[in-house]
């Protein structure tokens, strides 16, 4: 390491301060393309090597092992200041491994993944990361060499995808959210099918994301399954949509949760097949029946809405009855934990934060591009999730009372 040493008294800084001042008063870049920073990283770069090689060298003669310099090999390299042609040495037999900048490493800025991952992660595309790269920091990096990049998020997002989860969570929605992927020439539909948990701290966090070709009650027992297989035990309260199949796919796994269908969704569904002039007046009759202080009044004003809209609407009246055993769960809670559970609103929000970041994707180019920013949305949006849901002391304490032995809270 000796002539490491000697080889940076010899250079002098003065002059290079000097040469550096003049350069940014022309108006050359301290960063960036023809930055006046890359020079120094260059001759830096190349005596720290030199000094490598001396070391090396020196622990072959301690070993009994002859060996001696044997050239340089020069590449292209690029920096967060810029790139530029660095001189390696080499060693005549082969055994020269340098670790300041390894064999085959051509980007020296080890933080550089990271902020292409970043401009990935809000949705910039690989032309603008690379024209991002190239404007900022002067480097040229390929769409191609960007997901490659990317690439390194697949077996992440497959472990984060398996991870162990906890034996209970008080309350789980579940719903899905659909994309269009490029498929052998062709665009076709893909589900996202999303399983957002309050945890017994009262966290929100996304215990599931799975991928399929469309929505169904069949693949949604397979999703199931998985989650059972990572640990989950028990599902107090299951919110959910009004897909067909559903409530008996829950039961099959977890039979002791109760199902609570979204009221909104059913709100919507019956708004479908009512005409417009009557809407107003029909939500004014209905929102009697959902805001009802409890299950046995519910019924009452269902009663009466069936009397004064049944004949001109049976197919919205009917459907309110059929369903009315998994839409009324939430009255017997108090109303903390009704305003959470009457509704899928919260994976609802969820996903429409999603394709903030999605937006500006027209159709995936394939299932891997999709996963790999539905993750980057994923780590972006719990991130912020870091307080308990309002109330929350409140509602798990109702919560072990309503599912007694079955919720075992940690008193701190």
């Amino acid at each position: 390491m000796n002539n490491t040493k000697i080889n940076l008294e010899q250079f002098d800084f003065n002059q290079f301060q000097e040469e550096t001042i003049k350069k940014l008063k022309s108006g050359q870049p301290l960063t960036g393309k023809d930055g006046v920073l890359t020079p120094l990283i260059k001759q830096l770069l190349e005596v720290a090597l030199d000094g490598e090689m001396d070391a090396h060298i020196a622990d072959c003669k301690d070993d009994g092992q002859p060996n001696r310099r044997n050239g340089k090999t020069k590449k292209t390299v690029k920096t967060g200041t810029g790139s530029f042609e660095l001189e390696t040495p080499r060693d005549r037999e082969g055994t020269f491994e340098p670790e300041i900048v390894k064999k085959r490493q051509t980007v020296l800025n080890e933080s550089l993944d990271n902020k292409i991952l970043s401009l990935y992660a809000i949705s910039m595309s690989y032309e603008s990361i690379t024209e991002h790269l190239q404007e900022m920091y002067g480097l040229e990096i390929s769409p191609a060499k960007i997901s490659q990049i990317t690439d390194k998020l697949l077996p992440v997002i497959t472990e984060w995808r398996s991870r162990p989860l906890d034996a209970v969570y008080p309350i789980v929605f579940l719903d899905a959210m659909h994309f269009k992927v490029r498929e052998e020439g062709k665009v076709v539909s893909k589900a996202i099918y999303s399983i957002l948990g309050i945890n017994k701290d009262g966290r929100k966090e996304i215990i599931g994301i799975y991928l399929s070709e469309s929505e169904g009650a069949r693949f949604w027992l397979g999703v199931l399954n998985d989650l059972r297989t990572r640990g989950v035990d028990d599902i107090l309260i299951a919110s959910i949509d009004g897909l067909k199949g559903f409530p008996e796919a829950i039961a099959e796994v977890y039979p002791r949760a109760e199902i609570q269908l979204c009221v909104v969704h059913q709100i919507r569904n019956s708004l479908k097949y009512v005409v417009s002039k009557d809407q107003k007046s029909f939500m004014l009759d209905l929102r009697q029946v959902y805001q009802a202080p409890n299950r046995d009044a519910a019924e009452q004003h269902l009663l009466e809405l069936g009397e004064k809209w049944g004949k001109k609407y049976p197919a919205v009246i009917k459907s309110w009855h059929v369903n009315w055993e998994t839409l009324s769960q939430y009255f017997k809670y108090p109303e903390e934990l009704r305003r959470i559970v009457y509704t899928t609103n919260i994976i609802e929000g969820f996903h429409r934060q999603v394709r903030k970041y999605t937006k500006s994707k027209g159709a995936f180019v394939s299932e891997n591009a999709l996963m790999k920013l539905i993750y980057c949305a994923c780590q972006k949006i719990m991130e912020k999730w870091n307080q308990p849901m309002h109330n929350w002391a409140l509602i798990a304490s109702q919560l072990q009372i309503y599912f007694d032995g079955r919720l075992k809270l940690e008193l701190r």
